[in-house]
């Protein structure tokens, strides 16, 4: 066994977890530090309108991720499984596959949205907030590549079990991220696109180092030009189980943009300020909780693939239990320090602004942040279940629970609440944890129901396939 692999499929599930998902919880921490970072420096030294284009960009920069997030979701499915099975060839191959199709989507979705940011911008930003948006989200989309490798490698890692060297390559984005945006920001006064350009060329640094580090470590993929092939069953595999994941999540990514549409239509950039900071709040929130959701999915995936499904449901269980305890403290941070958090983004002024529209923007931030808030008493139950569903290769499943929370449910409670009720953005908040209280009802009976014990993935069949296609070449 590699040394980049580990075992979950013996000794205790919590302690298991708990050490899977601390590093992994690091790493997310750190990448939403140096996202954050963005947010604040551009606050700091641009004021509202540079916090609404980082959060309005980020959105868009997000859904571009999220188009090819699934091949990510299926490969970490896919090798954890094939880790549990103990099938290092078809392992190999399938690594192979995930970074060739991850360069060819970089590729086509560089070109794609670099002409298609502009139409996307006029629909979602306020006129003050649009050239520094439009500046920024340019910038993210010519380092795609780099956001693509990075993500990748992390994807891969975790599903052999390993969530400390990607804690590693992201410490190091991290640190050069958080130097890069004050310098641009600050000395250079490169506004929002150099917040942008301090992300990207972060990112490029940490994947070039992790791809240096991993050859040199003799990892089971040697990263030569002819290893790059895709390998058309592996493909096939890859896409069955994540390309409903990439709907879902692209499902997602648009109804917050829509979202965003409407707080413009009720409040202007005040509305559109006040998702931003909230985004950026929320994304460290649910950290705790996304960690265990992809421990949950890495062990779970290896223990079905060993056929344990009792493990498996153990690990459910014990990873709903931790994100729980972690989600309502969270909860009570939020509710009594709203104001200090949204001043820390914003500042007591807002560079360029009449002081009562700054005021405003910082009281709405405020309202929204604790309206949301209750949307953290649900996720621990929603996530972990999805990482159980996600282990099993049941990503349809995801999508539809992901389509009815988000585009059902939360985009229409937003709007009636928000516009029709004339409840502003503290209504706008409130259909969040309407959503996905409605995603927890379903998850439970998904769980009750044991379907999850019906892995999508045969890898014996997989691996003999894979074998004898080996042996033809």
């Amino acid at each position: 066994m590699s040394k980049f692999q580990k075992d979950l499929t013996q000794g205790s599930v919590a302690k298991h977890l708990v050490l899977f998902s601390l590093p992994f919880l690091a790493s997310n921490f750190l990448q939403a530090l140096y996202n954050m970072a963005d947010m604040f420096f551009v606050g700091r030294f641009n004021g509202a309108v540079g916090a609404s284009a980082v959060g309005v960009g980020g959105q868009v920069t997000i859904l571009m991720i999220n188009l090819i997030a699934g091949l990510a979701v299926g490969g970490t499915v896919l090798i954890a499984q094939l880790v549990g099975a103990g099938k290092q060839d078809a392992l190999r191959k399938t690594i192979g596959t995930i970074f060739t199709l991850y360069g060819v989507a970089a590729l086509v979705m560089t070109v794609v949205m670099l002409i298609a940011n502009p139409h996307i911008l006029k629909l979602l930003s306020d006129e003050l907030a649009y050239d520094e948006t439009l500046k920024y989200v340019q910038v993210c989309t010519v380092g795609l590549f780099f956001i693509f490798g990075y993500n990748a490698v992390s994807a891969i890692l975790r599903g052999m079990g390993d969530s400390k060297h990607p804690l590693l390559f992201v410490g190091i984005a991290a640190v050069l991220n958080i130097v890069l945006d004050y310098v641009a920001c600050g000395p250079l006064d490169m506004g929002a696109a150099g917040a942008a350009w301090a992300t990207v060329i972060s990112q490029g640094v940490s994947f070039v180092m992790s791809v240096i580090f991993l050859r040199k470590k003799n990892f089971v993929f040697d990263f030569r030009l002819k290893s790059f092939r895709i390998d058309r069953a592996t493909a096939k595999s890859l896409v069955t189980i994540g390309l409903p994941t990439s709907i879902g999540t692209t499902a997602v990514s648009l109804s917050f943009m829509v979202l965003t549409g409407v707080a413009n239509s009720i409040a202007g950039m005040i509305g559109t300020t006040a998702l931003s900071v909230a985004g950026k709040v929320n994304s460290v929130a649910i950290l705790p909780t996304f960690a265990m959701q992809s421990a949950v999915a890495s062990m779970a995936g290896q223990n079905l693939g060993a056929s344990k499904p009792k493990r498996a449901f153990s690990t459910t269980i014990t990873g709903i239990g931790i994100a729980i305890a972690i989600t309502v403290v969270m909860f009570v941070l939020v509710q009594t320090f709203a104001q200090p958090i949204v001043r820390f983004f914003l500042g007591d002024e807002s560079a360029g602004l009449d002081p009562e529209v700054a005021l405003a923007c910082v009281d709405q931030s405020v309202v929204y942040i604790r309206s949301i808030s209750y949307d953290y008493l649900f996720v621990a139950f929603v996530f972990n279940i999805t990482g159980l569903a996600m282990a099993a290769g049941h990503t349809k499943f995801s999508l539809v629970v992901g389509l009815i929370s988000s585009l059902v449910v939360r985009v229409p409670a937003a709007w009636i609440l928000g516009k029709v009720l004339q409840m502003g953005i503290m209504g706008m908040g409130f259909a969040a944890p309407i959503a996905t209280g409605v995603s927890m009802l379903i998850d439970i009976v998904y769980l009750a129901s044991g379907k999850w014990k019906k892995t999508k993935i045969n890898v014996e069949t997989y691996h003999a396939n894979t074998a004898e296609r080996s042996r033809k070449a």
